[in-house]
């Protein structure tokens, strides 16, 4: 963006610049391109509603579990084998089961654990407890049975037999009991509800994907066999499994869907060594005649079923509409930067696409206090100087980097046409052929650097240069020079030109003279005022400026490095 003050930069806009490259190859690929990148905005905008605004579902569940079971000694029904909820939106269901009946608080011996086995009373600790024991240890070593002792324990007796849980399960049958699972949702941006329970519910139906993806009653059995797990394996030791509930909802007038979408998974690790699938425990009490209590311990194991509920809703948004429309165009600047890289990167190292590519798209800017350019009338380029000036800027080396432009733009020509001659055609002997006609110098005190015979003795090495870079005659002696650089009405022409109002006959009026003379040659020399600021103009032309417009106080500033 090019500097401006700031009441200017209110007034202006600045657009970038861009480079085209008639090719066809690089063309075919700027279209694949953005075909592929319109394609992928089209298909995210419709098909993830990327023009909607988006709100979180809020959920509630509630469940139900219906089915009967029988075994050898007992009917279980809906109270006997489902538990209180043991963690919020889950239930839990009874498989397999190990009894302990008729305890009483009583002393007996613990279950022949390794820490209980003893040989001795010596062997048992008075009041000792482990976290694998069932009680409090007395102190004496009894028989647990005909071939083994045990520390006795106060505990409730008899103690629960630690064994594996029943192959096959208990309650094997379970896997026949249905659940109807009640979901409630609630959108509160939208200020939407709305639940699982269709409008024309049929209690008698069964989920299936195929033909009831909507029906809100699950079998168990195929619950985990969506999950892809086994009913009769699971239900020895247990587990866990996750129902997942996915509320997908488009609240748009025009494309209105708002369903839910099952799935299962197992959650917990089933191939863990300790402590596998999900167990616990838990008694029934019973008061006997004579008052003593009782109780019967239950061991159960069974699959924890945890509902978990995802969801997001969408509705037309502009806003949204255009913050993605506006985000997305980005992606097509990805061409350019693409092709930019494969023409760096790619190509070959020497070839003319890929220089001609930097010359045109890079232009190399360096810090303008480390730059002095140089023009002399003998050679017909412009000369960069970046190094530190160790000797005279005469014989410093640098880069050509531009051949001269068309030398003199029309503003200067409007200011010429006073003569009738043309300048550019009369006597052509006077500009580039001088580097053929030499001459020997003018004066002894002539400058070791100064090629011309005009320059000036000075210390400052930036302004030790002459107009020439070989012998020859200088470029002040030139009628061009006369006219086109020292002429009071020409440079008069061009300063009322860009200010038609000054008032020439003010007392500094040789400065601004002297001034627009020093761009004059610039222009003429450089052939843009782009580079006005870094040019060095030659000792012998300036000198001969300041002698034709001079400073009242004799004090010139010069060229500055910093």
């Amino acid at each position: 963006m090019a500097a401006c003050g700031s009441l200017e930069c209110l007034r202006t806009y600045d657009s970038s610049k861009v480079i085209r490259f008639q090719s066809l190859k690089y063309a075919c690929m700027k279209w694949i391109f953005h075909i592929f990148v319109g394609a992928y905005v089209g298909y995210t905008l419709i098909i993830d509603r990327r023009y909607q605004e988006k709100d979180n579902v809020i959920s509630s569940i509630h469940t139900k579990v219906k089915g009967v079971a029988q075994t050898d000694e007992r009917i279980w029904d809906t109270a006997e084998y489902t538990m209180p909820m043991q963690a919020i939106d889950s239930f839990f269901v009874i498989t397999n089961v190990i009894m302990t009946e008729n305890q009483l608080q009583r002393r007996c011996p613990e279950y022949p654990i390794a820490k209980a086995i003893c040989s001795s009373d010596k062997s048992c600790e008075k009041g000792s407890v482990d976290h694998q024991s069932n009680g409090i240890q007395t102190g004496r070593c009894v028989n647990y049975n005909a071939t083994i002792k045990t520390c006795e324990v106060m505990a409730w007796c008899p103690v629960e037999s630690q064994k594996g849980a029943p192959v096959p399960a208990v309650l094997k049958s379970s896997e026949d009991f249905t659940v109807l699972i009640k979901n409630n949702i609630h959108f509160p941006k939208f200020n939407y509800t709305t639940q699982n329970i269709p409008l024309n519910f049929n209690t008698s139906c069964t989920f299936n994907k195929i033909t009831s993806p909507l029906c809100p009653i699950f079998r168990l059995g195929d619950i985990l066999q969506a999950a892809n797990e086994n009913f009769s394996e699971v239900a020895v030791e247990g587990g866990i499994i996750g129902i997942e509930i996915n509320w997908d909802c488009s609240l748009d007038k025009w494309f209105y869907y708002c369903s839910p979408k099952y799935d299962f998974r197992r959650l917990d690790d089933k191939t863990t060594s300790k402590y596998p699938g999900f167990n616990f425990r838990f008694a029934k009490y019973y008061k006997l005649p004579n008052g003593e209590e009782q109780r019967t311990l239950f061991k159960v194991y069974g699959i924890r079923f945890d509902v978990l509920v995802f969801g997001t809703a969408g509705k037309f948004d502009i806003i949204e509409l255009v913050t993605y429309i506006g985000s997305m165009i980005s992606y097509f600047g990805l061409a350019v930067f693409v092709i930019d890289s494969y023409i760096s990167c790619c190509s070959c190292c020497k070839s003319p696409v890929k220089e001609y590519h930097f010359r045109k798209k890079y232009e190399t800017v360096l810090n303008p206090r480390q730059v002095m350019y140089v023009s002399y009338v003998d050679e017909p380029h412009v000369t960069l100087i970046t190094k530190h000036l160790k000797t005279s800027l005469q014989h410093t080396k640098g880069d050509s980097v531009e051949s001269h432009p068309e030398k003199f733009s029309d503003a200067v020509n409007c200011c010429t046409n006073n003569s009738d001659r043309d300048p550019v055609t009369e006597e052509p002997e006077e500009m580039y052929p001088l580097q053929k006609r030499r001459q020997k110098a003018s004066s002894p005190d002539r400058p070791a650097w100064c090629c011309c015979g005009k320059c000036q003795l000075t210390e400052k090495r930036h302004e030790q240069l002459c107009c020439r870079r070989k012998e020859g005659k200088c470029i002040t002696t030139s009628p061009l020079f006369e006219r086109l650089v020292l002429s009071r009405d020409n440079l008069k022409d061009a300063l009322l030109y860009k200010e038609p109002l000054l008032d020439l006959n003010s007392t500094n009026v040789n400065d601004k003279l002297r001034h627009c003379a020093f761009k004059q040659y610039i222009h003429w020399r450089f052939g843009s005022f782009d580079l006005e600021h870094r040019t060095v103009i030659p000792s012998c032309c300036r000198w001969k400026i300041r002698d034709t417009y001079p400073k009242a106080d004799g004090k010139y500033t010069g060229f500055k490095t910093t």
